[in-house]
């Protein structure tokens, strides 16, 4: 079973959709206890990086640092991936699970903010999470805060400067864009999450 954790934050439907088209067995779960049994879970998020405050009031987010420390499989989608890092401009006075170095900043002024639309991974070095896709490939963002580069970054987005598109850790994993989102392309890296 996958978990998908709601926290209050956007596009939990949507994920779930998107997992019973390519036929996993999925659960909607705001209970900690429930990660614990959970085989693998997913952390989506579309909303201000303020929303990550129920991860520290609920107990999700101890329960979340438990499953990764444990090894088991993780997922994190746009808010969920920033929520991974120290902290975030747009919510500067909030810290993240800081299980990546860095801060999510704002987009220089000469792009436009937020980044919505289909744009272009630039996939570096091998990942399991984007196993059997090529550089190039496009996918859908949406998202006003950008995650830093970090070593390891496994694939990358050069919107107004280059940031993190997806990263990943053993067991845990994490993307800037929207894979429910993504038509084929997404579906191939939920299917791999799914594998992996």
């Amino acid at each position: 079973m996958i978990a998908i954790v709601d926290y209050g934050a956007g596009n939990v439907t949507s994920v779930k959709r998107a997992l019973e088209h390519i036929g996993r067995e999925c659960s909607v779960t705001a209970d900690s206890a429930a990660l614990e049994r959970a085989e693998r879970i997913i952390v989506p998020g579309v909303g201000h990086f303020r929303a990550t405050e129920a991860f520290a009031s609920t107990g999700l987010g101890a329960a979340l640092e438990r499953e990764i420390a444990q090894g088991t499989p993780v997922l994190g989608i746009c808010l969920g991936m920033q929520w991974l890092f120290e902290s975030s401009d747009e919510a500067p006075e909030l810290s993240g699970l800081a299980v990546f170095r860095g801060r999510c900043q704002a987009f220089p002024v000469t792009v436009k903010s937020p980044h919505v639309g289909w744009d272009q991974l630039e996939i570096g070095g091998t990942s399991r999470l984007l196993a059997g896709l090529s550089s190039g490939v496009f996918v859908y963002f949406t998202h006003g805060y950008a995650a830093p580069l970090v070593k390891e970054t496994v694939a990358r987005c050069s919107y107004g400067a280059p940031h993190t598109a997806a990263l990943e850790r053993g067991n845990l994993f994490a993307v800037q864009f929207h894979p429910e989102k993504s038509g084929d392309a997404g579906l191939a890296i939920l299917e791999n999450f799914c594998t992996c």
